[in-house]
């Protein structure tokens, strides 16, 4: 994602031109309009070293490094998946729930393990939703699985992804002390937590060596990023429609499983707002929707907002493809 040198609110906002602002766009973007590709060759080395070093962490799991480090690189790849779900998803894009400032920071650690800025991750979330899977979307599953995986990485930014992504409101994320500290520092902050403390914690406490280490990281690093396009890509193509067949979002249980529950995402964009992401009786694989009522059950998340069942019913039974009752 594309850096943002604004340091609060009211620098932010001076970005955007009045006159953009005042013919707020009407018309929903083309889906898949011509364009002409400007290639970023610096993500694709970027990408391609990371890759190399990940399959090379994969290889060192099987030969050279230690249990605790694999067992490490579990443990960050779980808390780095939380951080995105729970917290840049669905805490700060859809304010699904609340979360005590403790809860909040925990969270705020979590995604910058996963490499994220979370005003940055909020502002091309929101932008997918209300444009969801056409030119203004930033990862638009209507150019196909590739473009929609990782694709949208090696090119810029198409230009109704600059102009419509500057109208999204993040002024709820610079008002917040805790989001407002990692936008601020994100350019020493996040490499620390996601690359370099991760790093030393097995070379300083069991005697991992740092070669190991660092490309067990890069491993860890890559499953997390490919886990979380999974979302954009293959829960946008393949996959049954039970509440809404007119969008491009599916239900895929393979990538609630890989997500920690965000596969259940035909539901999610039909009813963005609900805490768990599904309907109820889906959520055997939502393990964000447990995590999220454990903080509820100390105190620390508060105001779950679900979606009525009535209305789940009615909307699948109005939209949807018939697969949701299909069995029953």
């Amino acid at each position: 994602m594309a850096p943002n040198t604004s340091n609060d609110v009211n620098s932010y906002i001076a970005e955007v031109d009045d006159a953009e602002i005042n013919e707020e766009i009407k018309l929903k973007a083309p889906q898949a309009g011509p364009r002409k590709y400007e290639i970023v060759y610096r993500n694709i080395f970027t990408i391609g070293y990371l890759h190399i070093a990940a399959f090379y962490g994969v290889y060192l799991c099987f030969t050279a490094a230690k249990w605790q480090t694999m067992l490490f690189a579990y443990l960050s790849y779980v808390a780095a998946t939380i951080g995105v779900t729970a917290g840049a998803h669905r805490l700060w894009s859809h304010k699904s729930f609340k979360a005590k400032i403790p809860l909040q920071v925990i969270l705020m650690i979590f995604v910058s393990m996963a490499n994220q800025r979370v005003t940055h991750w909020v502002r091309d979330h929101r932008l997918h939703h209300k444009y969801s899977d056409t030119d203004a979307d930033p990862h638009n599953a209507a150019r196909g699985f590739f473009y929609s995986h990782i694709g949208w990485l090696f090119v810029k930014k198409h230009p109704e992804v600059k102009k419509r992504g500057k109208l999204i409101d993040l002024s709820d994320l610079f008002s917040n002390p805790v989001l407002n500290f990692q936008h601020r520092y994100s350019k020493s902050f996040i490499p620390t937590v996601c690359f370099i403390i991760p790093t030393i914690i097995p070379v300083l406490f069991w005697g991992e060596t740092l070669s190991n280490s660092w490309n067990l990281v890069i491993m860890r690093y890559v499953f997390n990023f490919h886990v979380f396009f999974l979302v954009n890509s293959a829960a946008h193509i393949w996959g049954n429609k039970p509440y809404d067949k007119n969008i491009m979002s599916t239900e895929s249980k393979a990538v609630a499983l890989a997500t920690l529950g965000e596969g259940y995402h035909n539901f999610h964009h039909v009813f963005p707002w609900d805490y768990r992401s599904a309907e109820l009786g889906n959520t055997v694989l939502n393990y964000t929707k447990t995590f999220i009522e454990l903080c509820a059950k100390i105190g620390w998340a508060y105001d779950l907002k679900t979606v009525p069942y009535e209305m789940v019913v009615s909307r699948a039974t109005r939209t949807g493809d018939g697969s949701l009752y299909a069995s029953k």
